[in-house]
């Protein structure tokens, strides 16, 4: 069966990608943006298909629109851009929830919540399951991230409770790929960039503090398969359970870029999380899914696209 699917967010690095293996699917695409980290280089190519369509329009906004499916992606994701208009991430994360649930319960749709691994915190237990509450800072420089994200699955449940809306619930761990932004202070495009650039590659702390990476195309098959799961309504983690520290990911950048560039280290941010892993034992048996990208072999593409729009 073929669907009509909204994507809000749908012009941004992980929105451009389910939109394009949507239509990869023969389904239908209202890509919905207003283009504060989105950009429409990442979905220029889709634009002849006849089964795309794009939308300029802030989620903080109601709109109506006729769908089956609606994946809300609709946020910045990296501390640089969320934290730059710390109010408005807060009111993209819960007034677009609230419009986006509204949508779906006028439509009919079933809607997927794309939640972050950022509502677990610093976390007290690792890995990260999703029965973990988390350890979050509620007043901190992250909270309009993190706990926008923690209200905004609230409401997901609150809607499913009390008016039968048939939600799904992702929790995404660190993702990368093609068409990240340059300049969005992950560590990803953070080190590629500065390696092949030549300059000193930063670290905040001593480089020891660990991450996991998923692979751009491993998360969107699991989102995909989330909502097309008709019995499973989350929380589900969705990451590479590969765990590696920070100055190991710079050292591996260093040797695909062939860089001559050395690690620095800076003061750890505030409120940054020390550990990051995803226990994707619900995801495996709920989904059958799990990722099969390794970062060795994800990072070629990865810098192979930052190296030609350097």
């Amino acid at each position: 069966m073929s669907h009509i699917n909204l994507v809000t967010g749908g012009a941004g690095f992980i929105g451009s990608h389910l939109c394009e293996t949507l239509l990869a699917r023969g389904e239908e695409v209202l890509c919905l943006d207003n283009f504060f980290t989105g950009r429409k280089d990442n979905i220029a190519h889709l634009l002849p298909d006849p089964k795309f369509e794009l939308i300029r329009h802030d989620v903080i906004n109601p709109f109506m629109v006729e769908v089956d499916r609606i994946y809300n992606l609709a946020c910045p994701a990296s501390p640089v851009h969320y934290q730059h208009n710390p109010v408005k991430t807060i009111k993209t994360n819960v007034m677009g929830a609230l419009n986006v649930l509204g949508l779906a319960k006028r439509v009919h749709a079933r809607v997927l919540q794309a939640s972050t691994s950022e509502v677990y915190g610093d976390p007290a237990v690792h890995p990260q399951v999703e029965s973990y509450w988390g350890n979050v800072n509620t007043i901190g420089p992250r909270s309009c991230y993190d706990e926008g994200k923690r209200v905004a699955e609230a409401l997901f449940f609150d809607y499913h409770r009390q008016n039968d809306v048939d939600i799904r619930l992702i929790r995404i761990f660190n993702t990368y790929g093609p068409r990240m932004l340059i300049n969005d202070g992950r560590v990803v495009s953070n080190f590629v960039v500065q390696a092949l650039r030549g300059d000193t590659i930063t670290l905040y702390g001593d480089g020891q503090q660990t991450r996991s990476f998923c692979f751009v195309s491993d998360l969107v098959r699991g989102m995909i398969a989330m909502m097309d799961c008709d019995d499973f309504h989350g929380p589900v983690n969705l990451g590479n359970p590969g765990e590696f520290t920070i100055r190991e990911l710079a050292e591996e950048v260093i040797r695909l870029t062939g860089s001559a560039s050395t690690l620095d280290f800076g003061p750890l941010p505030e409120n940054d999380p020390t550990r990051r892993r995803p226990d994707i034992a619900l995801a495996k048996e709920k989904l059958a899914w799990e990722p099969t990208i390794p970062l060795q072999e994800g990072l070629v593409p990865t810098i192979d696209y930052f190296r030609s729009v350097i």
